[in-house]
């Protein structure tokens, strides 16, 4: 009786020990993989940024946010998650707050924060006709006064640490091109790019995700104001974009020879996203080249998401949203390959084993 005492409290502690271990498997699968997600770019991860400027690029209205929690237009352009909304909360983060909310300040920031702008690019003098919209540069200047903010709220020390193990996010250039389309378009965003990847490196950030631009010619804009037939992309602005990524992508091996105490990883959103659209039954999407929250045309991409347009019913069969932009179905696919592809998708690494290191 004894023995069988002795060996049901072995049982017990077996058990409870056992029941311990799952607890701390499942707080390590709910804890952050990284300390914050930091997002720059333009109108593809752009938060909310445009609302709170005097800008013609403004998604802050219906249909926009359809599928988003409560059904908000948040000022994405999107009808639910952007691909950066898709990392973060893969990442068990929080979804990165636009910088210019009032409410992003005090303990708000140290998750993360998005300086994306509808209508930016790499150059300052892209999307002029848009008003107001944030530059690159401008994006890593505030990036500063953030960075100033926190060494405010943790200290230097703890602040560098927890800066360095951050992921900083850059999705920009196609504005460089589509709406600087009627411009000589040669490699000069390439000249301003090393330079804004260092500025930033100056400033603690240490693990970079750098995304090339996807095939503007197949956007439903680009398919309706080429007159292109059979969802054929038009060739012209594909063209300049691989010239564009074929540089960009080497910046990126370069940078991590310059600064071995970081990490760059060049996203190939080109060949992702050309993949899926040329195969979109494989992907769960029954279109691949109309706009869902659109109008005019075969593609319905001359008039963008507004109020008085309509909108499809399959959201989740549609791999793009608006005439310019990517479904929330889309940047779940995307942002999959993002975090987990092979070196086909993203490059050197992907951001799972970014986080990691």
């Amino acid at each position: 009786m004894e023995e069988a005492t002795i060996t049901l409290a072995a049982l017990s502690t077996s058990l409870l020990l056992l029941f311990l271990a799952s607890l701390e498997t499942i707080r390590a699968a709910e804890a952050p993989q990284v300390p914050a997600f930091f997002v720059f770019g333009d109108s593809l991860v752009d938060s909310g940024n445009n609302k709170f400027l005097q800008s013609l690029s403004q998604a802050n209205h219906s249909h926009n946010g359809i599928d988003f929690q409560g059904s908000v237009a948040t000022g994405r352009f999107c009808n639910g998650l952007t691909v950066t909304d898709v990392v973060a909360q893969e990442l068990g983060l929080p979804l990165a707050p636009p910088y210019l909310d009032p409410s992003t300040n005090g303990t708000a920031i140290l998750k993360g924060v998005n300086y994306a702008s509808g209508g930016a690019g790499v150059l300052d003098e892209t999307g002029l006709y848009f008003l107001q919209r944030l530059p690159l540069g401008k994006q890593i200047e505030y990036y500063g006064n953030t960075r100033s903010q926190i060494i405010g709220l943790l200290g230097q020390k703890a602040a560098y640490q927890m800066l360095s193990k951050s992921i900083f996010c850059f999705v920009i250039g196609s504005n460089d091109y589509l709406n600087n389309y009627v411009a000589p378009v040669t490699a000069t965003p390439l000249m301003y790019t090393p330079q804004q990847f260092q500025d930033a490196y100056k400033l603690d950030a240490r693990k970079f995700i750098i995304a090339g631009a996807g095939p503007i010619g197949c956007i439903p804009y680009q398919l309706t104001v080429n007159f292109q037939r059979n969802s054929t992309c038009a060739p012209q602005p594909n063209e300049l974009v691989l010239n564009f990524n074929k540089a960009l992508r080497q910046t990126v091996f370069d940078l991590n020879g310059q600064f071995p105490d970081a990490k760059f990883v060049y996203v190939n959103t080109y060949d992702t996203v050309t993949t899926v659209i040329k195969n979109p039954g494989k992907y769960g999407f029954a279109n691949s080249d109309t706009a869902c929250c659109g109008a005019g045309g075969p593609y319905r991409g001359l008039i963008s998401c507004i109020p008085s347009v309509s909108v499809c019913s399959n959201r989740t069969e549609h791999f793009f949203w608006d005439p310019y932009h990517t479904s929330e179905a889309a940047n779940y696919v995307l942002g999959k390959g993002i975090l987990e592809g092979d070196q086909s998708v993203v490059e050197p690494i992907n951001v799972r084993q970014l986080a990691r290191l």
